[in-house]
């Protein structure tokens, strides 16, 4: 049977626009990581860098 790890809801908020599009899970044993992604944004209509948001 797997182990239960320690993951944590983030949000991904656009840099452009500031919405919050993408909800995903980290990791966060070894501290919460840097995370930026290319990911579509609805309200430009393009692919724009996301970056980690907690709540």
């Amino acid at each position: 049977m797997a182990k239960a790890q320690k993951r944590e809801w983030v949000w991904l908020q656009c840099t452009e626009t500031g919405d919050l599009n993408y909800r995903t899970t980290v990791n966060v044993l070894g501290g919460v990581p840097k995370l930026q992604l290319k990911k579509y944004c609805p309200r430009l209509r393009k692919r724009t860098v996301h970056k980690l948001k907690r709540k």
